[in-house]
């Protein structure tokens, strides 16, 4: 229904989202792999910034776009899991009209930066692999800067038009959302006028996601596998590869789902109701979380720092090195005393 304060020409205050449709029973049990889900999203990504910030020998090109992947997948996580949590556990399904705009660019807007961080990862695995020499004096830190620069202000210029849109539509028909986050195709079939537009637009970001990065990832790869097939060892051929396969496997937790989700968007009315929800949940809940884990354990310095990290905090709490801390002060003690005892005498 639409709110009471609504004309047939205005917008609603609020809007309500459902969550799953069809699978309101199973809210509560549905939460609890959502959750699991974000607990570890959140550690996963704070301990990739904590071990690169913390150590120098990480300072490098790849590790700041991983560092850049970290903070998107935080913001991305954070701007919908919380409002997901909240309806299944309390039932609160309201959101403000500004905030669901709001929450619809943040969703959009930080899908698109993520894909253009994928291609710059590309590109820097191309030039590690194909100019190792020149790999420190081409990706310099001042063009990484730049090139997150451009990926952000990117995915800020595209998306900002589709909120722009959705809130100059009137909105006759209901204020009901049939999933767990303002998503702008739900959104645009709430609207009581030709929105065309939009679905156009919407279709010109995608191919941009789909089409440019994905096109700039299989150029930069065909490049990649070029120069590993050239390497005179099978051993070195499959040793040069690994280095490519944590990107390799997040890209495919990134792009698949998203191809799905865009599918079964435009394909809603052969597939059950819950199904497009459940697959858009997917792309924006696990990539953030698979992400920090694929890094950590395919990463061989990572790993090591992590396991350094975590090893060396257990042995400076272990009894045994707390009770060789105390022995030892409790022999400086003694042997301070004992010199002091003997000045007094002098």
């Amino acid at each position: 229904m639409l709110d009471t304060n609504t004309t047939a020409f205005s917008h609603p205050s609020t809007f309500i989202l459902l969550g799953i449709p069809g699978l309101e029973e199973a809210h509560v049990w549905i939460s609890i792999p959502f959750c699991t889900m974000y607990v570890i999203t959140i550690l996963g990504n704070f301990a990739i910034l904590f071990i690169v910030k913390r150590e120098p020998s990480l300072h490098e090109p790849m590790y700041y776009f991983l560092c850049m992947l970290a903070v998107t997948d935080l913001v991305l996580s954070t701007t919908t899991l919380p409002k997901i949590l909240a309806n299944f556990w309390f039932n609160s399904r309201e959101i403000y009209f500004n905030a669901c705009l709001t929450q619809m660019f943040f969703i959009h807007c930080f899908t698109e930066i993520e894909s253009g961080i994928f291609a710059a990862m590309a590109l820097d695995r191309y030039v590690a692999i194909c100019h190792p020499l020149r790999h420190s004096t081409i990706l310099t830190n001042s063009l990484v800067m730049k090139i997150g620069l451009v990926i952000v202000l990117r995915g800020s210029i595209l998306i900002l038009p589709s909120p722009i849109l959705a809130s100059q539509w009137p909105y006759c028909r209901s204020n009901i959302i049939p999933h767990t986050q303002c998503e702008n195709l739900d959104i645009v079939k709430l609207a009581c006028a030709d929105t065309r537009i939009s679905s156009y637009y919407a279709l010109f970001v995608i191919s941009c996601r789909l089409g440019l990065d994905v096109s700039f990832i299989i150029v930069s790869y065909i490049q990649i596998l070029r120069a590993i097939f050239r390497l005179p060892t099978k051993e070195a051929r499959v040793k040069t590869f690994g280095t490519c396969s944590s990107h390799i496997c997040v890209i495919s937790a990134f792009y698949v789902p998203i191809l799905f989700a865009s599918i079964s968007g435009r394909l809603g009315s052969n597939l059950p109701e819950y199904f497009s929800t459940l697959i858009a949940d997917v792309y924006l809940l696990v990539p953030p979380m698979l992400n920090p884990v694929i890094y950590g354990v395919r990463t061989k310095q990572i790993r090591e720092k992590l396991l350094q990290f975590f090893l060396l905090r257990e042995l400076k709490f272990s009894p045994q090195v707390v009770a060789l801390r105390q022995s030892s002060v409790g022999v400086l003690g003694g042997d301070m005393e004992q010199l002091t005892g003997q000045s007094k005498k002098v």
